[in-house]
């Protein structure tokens, strides 16, 4: 049995290492994400999720545990993805200053045909941002790759006044959650050493 992470995020490989788990295989899914603009925020990100494990489970063996991610922030029931260019992430970063906004990650771990999606959900609030902090944001280059513009973990962590959840679901995986599915594929990472699984 191989575990499979469906994603190139170097943030979710990080977090697969801090849960115990070592000798993964990174396999991105490649397809295009087809975003259905009728589904809630996390509809979609459920639903996205499930493609990506099932685009890696055809090529995968029958044994092996796939998990797949998903994550995009929404605020005022906009979905806010990876920004295209620099004015968009400005005007996103503008929309969330001095606000609540919501991070919703989808989840799936699959093996064979065996398949299970959740999604989790943080309340995150940002400070009331500067036009110049925005800007001096943008020009660390690190807004670009992120779903709402900032990551939590880097330069925008100066961004954020409070949370309320999971802080690992708005790096992009939900670790308490994904380590209660995989115990349910048989994997379990908290355990005696030299103990048996129960």
């Amino acid at each position: 049995m191989k575990i499979i992470l469906a994603s190139q995020s170097p943030r979710r490989r990080e977090l697969l290492e801090r849960m115990g788990l070592s000798g993964f295989e990174i396999r991105p899914a490649r397809g295009e994400e087809r975003m259905d603009a009728g589904l809630t925020p996390a509809e979609l990100v459920e639903a996205l999720s499930r493609q990506k494990a099932a685009e890696i489970a055809e090529t995968a063996g029958a044994e092996d545990v796939i998990i797949a991610a998903d994550t995009v922030v929404a605020i005022d029931g906009l979905v806010l993805g990876k920004p295209h260019d620099r004015a968009e992430a400005a005007e996103m970063l503008s929309r969330l200053s001095n606000r609540v906004h919501q991070v919703f990650s989808g989840l799936t771990v699959r093996q064979g045909q065996r398949s299970v999606t959740v999604h989790e959900c943080t309340q995150v609030r940002f400070r009331k941002l500067s036009r110049r902090e925005i800007e001096g944001y943008l020009d660390t280059g690190e807004p670009m790759d992120k779903a709402g513009a900032y990551g939590i973990q880097g330069y925008g962590a100066m961004l954020v006044e409070s949370i309320a959840g999971d802080f690992y679901n708005v790096m992009g995986l939900p670790v308490c959650r994904l380590g209660q599915l995989l115990r349910e594929f048989g994997v379990e990472l908290l355990r005696p050493a030299g103990g048996q699984a129960r």
